[in-house]
């Protein structure tokens, strides 16, 4: 389907009432619309959706239901009008209480992945409502949008080639710069872990690098997990464990749709993004378990576990990106299932030393809708990536606090830079909810973007 944001009402728009739950009779509905409401047990559930019957045929309006104030998602729960309201022409009854997050959550409710399917032809028009940045509420759609179609995309049509077409595409957009480090000029360049973790697949590993915005702007710099397929490596994954590996450059994807939003707002920063891009992928050439290996930094690791390789492309591309000092630097990636055991699929934790960014961060993402979770820099752990024979190991040898320890592993490659915060995401929705389809999907950006905005917008 499309939904396509207008200006103005036209004179065929028919309304649709919001609804808190067990709150019917605070609506100005008609005494028929509340008697159909009640004949059909519609109380304000949220989510649901009651179409009223006009006095001669066809529909007259819809209520739609907000449920508890408390209900998580609950601003952006008209995300289901986008997959329920019949073909034509809406708006808003009354005023949402956040109309920036109601119109968000009708774009995003919006979303089709049809690379491989047929396109819906049903088309919605709804009325932006009063005191809506729409245009806001559009870039942020498009950089989830572009998150989602990356991440849904499967590894035959995105690999490491691929998506550096993809940051190419993007870049073009917007006027940015893009260099490629490539294959085993990888090695010259001083990224031995990236090359070793991509060498085995038959498409070349890269580092890809664009740049955006004034130089003497402030530098705000983005790293994504850009691990195209991930089949485990030497320490193969069970077919099981394969199934959503195409998600496995979800920090990759997850960036560029961030990178998308605040070259779309133009925001005052100099922006660079820096994507390891890799398959790790199983041959004669590929690194083993007791590998050393020597980072970009000089740090040696030895490789408890191949399956552990996101953090070892990460730990390059961060140290490049530290070397630039910037005032803000990012990464995320699709790192551990141990932040999936702690937290979930739906809320992403996040790794910082600094109290302030962490605050800003989690006040950003209340006021959005897009839910983070500060987890501890737990020093004490670290010995426990502790090497005999290197100076890290890329693993623990118990498996408690594997995100913790992932963080902790990141961060020894980042000194100079003023604020890192590292991201744990997902990458995916395993349910169907109302502003999110199943599939791939964009955690923690709209929160980053809100930050951003807040320091560097206009």
């Amino acid at each position: 389907m499309t939904v396509e944001l207008v200006s103005k009402r036209s004179a065929a728009s028919k309304p649709v009432f919001l609804v808190r739950k067990g709150r019917l009779e605070e609506v100005a509905l008609s005494a028929s619309a509340v008697n159909w409401a009640k004949a059909n047990g519609f109380d304000g559930q949220q989510g649901r959706m009651l179409a009223v019957p006009g006095p001669e045929s066809g529909i007259e309006s819809v209520l739609f239901g907000l449920g508890e104030e408390e209900d998580g998602f609950a601003p952006l729960a008209a995300g289901a009008l986008a997959r329920s309201l019949p073909e034509g022409d809406w708006h808003f009854a009354q005023l949402p209480l956040a109309p920036d997050l109601a119109v968000l959550g009708l774009l995003l409710g919006g979303y089709e992945f049809d690379r491989y399917t047929a396109k819906s032809a049903r088309t919605i028009r709804f009325a932006s409502p009063e005191n809506c940045d729409a245009a806001r509420a559009a870039r942020l759609a498009q950089g989830v949008f572009l998150a989602r179609d990356l991440i849904n995309t499967p590894t035959n049509d995105m690999g490491p080639a691929t998506l550096e077409a993809e940051m190419r595409k993007l870049a073009s957009l917007y006027g940015a710069e893009v260099e490629v480090v490539h294959g085993d000029s990888l090695i010259e360049a001083n990224f031995p872990m990236i090359h070793a973790v991509g060498r085995a697949s038959v498409e070349a590993p890269r580092l890809l690098d664009m740049r955006w915005g004034r130089v003497d702007a402030p530098k705000v710099t983005l790293v994504g997990k850009g691990v195209c397929f991930d089949t485990g490596g030497l320490d193969i994954k069970p077919a099981s464990g394969m199934l959503l590996m195409k998600k496995d450059m979800g920090g990759a994807a997850n960036v560029l749709g961030l990178a998308a939003m605040i070259m779309a707002a133009k925001l005052g920063v100099r922006l660079r993004v820096l994507v390891p891009a890799v398959e790790n992928a199983i041959a004669g050439n590929a690194f083993r378990p007791g590998d050393v290996l020597k980072s970009r930094k000089g740090i040696t690791v030895e490789i408890g576990n191949t399956d552990a390789e996101g953090r070892l492309i990460l730990a390059d591309a961060l140290a490049l990106a530290d070397e630039e000092e910037p005032a803000l630097l990012v990464d995320m990636a699709t790192l551990t299932g141990a932040a999936r055991v702690a937290l979930g699929p739906d809320l992403p934790p996040f790794y910082t030393d600094d109290d302030g960014l962490a605050a800003e961060l989690a006040q950003a993402a209340r006021d959005c809708c897009d839910p983070l979770w500060r987890m501890p820099l737990w020093g004490p752990y670290d010995a426990k990536l502790s090497s005999r024979i290197a100076d890290i190991n890329n693993v623990t040898l118990d498996g408690f606090a594997g995100s913790v320890t992932a963080a902790l592993f990141l961060r020894r490659f980042v000194e100079k830079a003023a604020s890192w915060a590292h991201f744990d995401i997902y990458g995916w929705n395993p349910t169907e909810r109302p502003h999110a389809r199943i599939g791939g999907e964009a955690q923690g950006i709209r929160a980053i973007e809100t930050l951003l905005s807040r320091r560097y917008g206009p």
